[in-house]
């Protein structure tokens, strides 16, 4: 009987190793987001601004993956959670996209004010700073997008939405910093004055694109949306004609790499339950599986 008990950890192959590096890039962002806000005020840049909030939210963003790989591997054991704590990292992925929608919105209502009446801005300094700010982009790109092409190789299916969103946002830094730097130094040598908040909105739009795409994708599986390609192979697997029928499928994910499934079917005199588990063993994806057997 005791063999029968079973654990409900559905935490990510490189669980520690992503929560890590999470970790070191927090530092290094909250350093620099401190730095381009600060600036951003003095020099009166709204893109060197709109970078530094972009920072923000990430080092925000990236904060609330590393309390997420924390809490979930804190409670994977926890009987409280019915099907272990795989998902905290969506959770944490939805948190910070809902963040990042509303800044931009803040940063985008703010251009548009600086377009129709500019401000002075000392292009030299929030320039010197941009560049800062993007070389600190690069370096947590690497840290982050070595654990992000290590996951894609494990397992096309399974991927870790929480180190997904802080890679994500770490690229999307570095895409605003750049448009700061040609931003400021059209300002400086062009005169171009309006370039900056116009850059300003640009980074805005960028970060409410990816706000958008990040919140679909976990709101998918916060909503325990049916994995169409999973669920396809176990009715292939198990209906074969005249002896099995399935009646119920429910198919969703738990955690980056695994996924629960309820399967009820109707069977003729000649198969059971175990029948059905058999069947189903190649469906490596699905690491909790729930049979219910009818004999028709």
């Amino acid at each position: 009987m005791t063999t029968q008990t079973h654990d409900h950890v559905f935490l990510g192959a490189s669980h520690d190793e992503n929560a890590r590096r999470t970790l070191w890039v927090v530092m290094l962002t909250l350093v620099m987001m401190v730095a381009e806000i600060v600036a951003g005020v003095i020099t009166g840049s709204m893109a060197l601004l709109a970078d530094g909030f972009h920072m923000a939210t990430h080092a925000g963003a990236l904060g609330i993956a590393a309390a997420a790989y924390a809490y979930a591997k804190r409670h994977a054991n926890n009987p409280r959670y019915s099907f272990g704590t795989g998902k905290v990292g969506d959770l944490g992925g939805f948190a910070s996209a809902l963040i990042l929608a509303l800044v931009s919105l803040g940063i985008g209502v703010e251009s548009v004010m600086r377009l129709l009446e500019p401000t002075a801005v000392q292009f030299g300094t929030a320039t010197l700073i941009a560049v800062v700010g993007l070389v600190v982009n690069i370096i947590s790109a690497l840290l982050l997008g070595h654990g992000h092409s290590h996951d894609h190789e494990h397992d096309h299916h399974g991927h870790d939405n929480n180190l997904r969103s802080a890679y994500i946002h770490v690229i999307a830094d570095a895409l605003t910093s750049v448009l700061a730097i040609v931003a400021l130094l059209a300002g400086r040598y062009l005169g171009w004055v309006w370039l900056d908040p116009l850059m300003g909105l640009v980074g805005a739009i960028v970060i409410a694109r990816w706000a958008w795409t990040l919140m679909g994708t976990t709101a998918g599986v916060l909503l325990d949306q049916t994995d169409a390609h999973v669920a396809e192979e176990i009715r292939e697997l198990v209906e074969q004609p005249g002896d099995a029928r399935i009646t119920d499928l429910h198919v969703w994910r738990v955690g980056p790499d695994a996924h629960a499934a309820i399967v009820s079917v109707v069977g003729g005199a000649t198969i059971n339950a175990e029948c059905i588990r058999e069947r189903l063993k190649p469906v490596h994806e699905v690491s909790h599986l729930t049979v219910e057997f009818h004999a028709a």
